[in-house]
């Protein structure tokens, strides 16, 4: 964990990408869940760029710089609410809620345990839904938010050994549309980014024969990268885009069309 004293903001001003990429949007407070690797991290580094003053909560790994570190595991109920206490106390309401954090729990579903199917969605869905909960309340009271959650192609098209994943990450879908519907009238937004293969420390343990073999069914054909999935959070955190809610945006080289 890292105080305000040690955390280097970079304002809107001082970056190159400009405020017609983000709609113009004003310096927020944003918070990541599962910032410390991967698209999480990626996701923070991109908002910091974009001038928001930005926490991640994260288990492994390490935030990047210029970001607020909470450690919290979001199936944990009070360290949910620690965290976010944590950010209000340092930075302020939360405006930018990304609910990233996931696990995998990989196997075919006759060999699947109760514990496998329960671990991922406690983490994915649930999780996901405890921090939206939370962040909300601040939301509505100041007539403005952003809730982004992170789902999946694969809660999409279905994948043979992670019925569990799959069905956590079309279980968002669901939740970001009742949240769009019951939070509307009060200027709060609730999306859902679902991205497809990204170049990631996972998708490198997958080996070069099988990731060539999932290039080959990707229209752009090549894997995504981190910061593709981060751009389009970067664009639906703005106040450009106040007027989408529900939305699914697919973010996976064209993978998953027609889903």
């Amino acid at each position: 964990m890292i105080g305000l004293d040690s955390v280097t903001f970079v304002t809107a001003s001082s970056t190159n990408l400009g405020d017609e990429i983000y709609g113009g949007s004003a310096s927020r407070v944003a918070l990541v869940t599962g910032g410390g690797k991967g698209i999480g991290r990626g996701i923070a580094e991109r908002l910091v760029s974009a001038g928001h003053r930005v926490a991640a909560t994260y288990r492994s790994g390490e935030v990047p710089p210029g970001v607020l570190g909470v450690r919290c595991d979001v199936t944990d109920p009070e360290q949910v609410e620690a965290a976010f206490r944590e950010v209000e106390a340092e930075l302020g309401p939360v405006d930018i809620l990304v609910a990233n954090a996931g696990i995998t729990r990989d196997t075919l579903m006759m060999r699947m345990s109760d514990a496998d199917w329960d671990a991922v969605i406690a983490t994915n869905l649930t999780g996901a839904f405890r921090v939206a909960r939370r962040a909300a309340r601040p939301m509505i009271k100041k007539r403005f938010g952003r809730i982004l959650f992170i789902s999946s192609v694969v809660g999409l098209l279905g994948s043979a050994g992670q019925v569990n994943y799959a069905a956590s990450k079309s279980g968002l879908v669901g939740l970001a549309r009742s949240l769009a519907r019951e939070l509307g009238s009060r200027g709060v937004t609730a999306n859902v980014v679902a991205p497809g293969f990204i170049e990631t420390d996972m998708t490198a343990e997958l080996g070069e024969e099988l990731t060539t073999k999932y290039e080959a069914q990707i229209p752009l054909g090549r894997l995504g990268q981190v910061d593709d999935v981060a751009s389009a959070i970067a664009f639906l955190a703005s106040d450009g885009a106040g007027y989408i809610t529900g939305a699914l945006i697919p973010v996976d080289g064209g993978l998953g069309m027609g889903h």
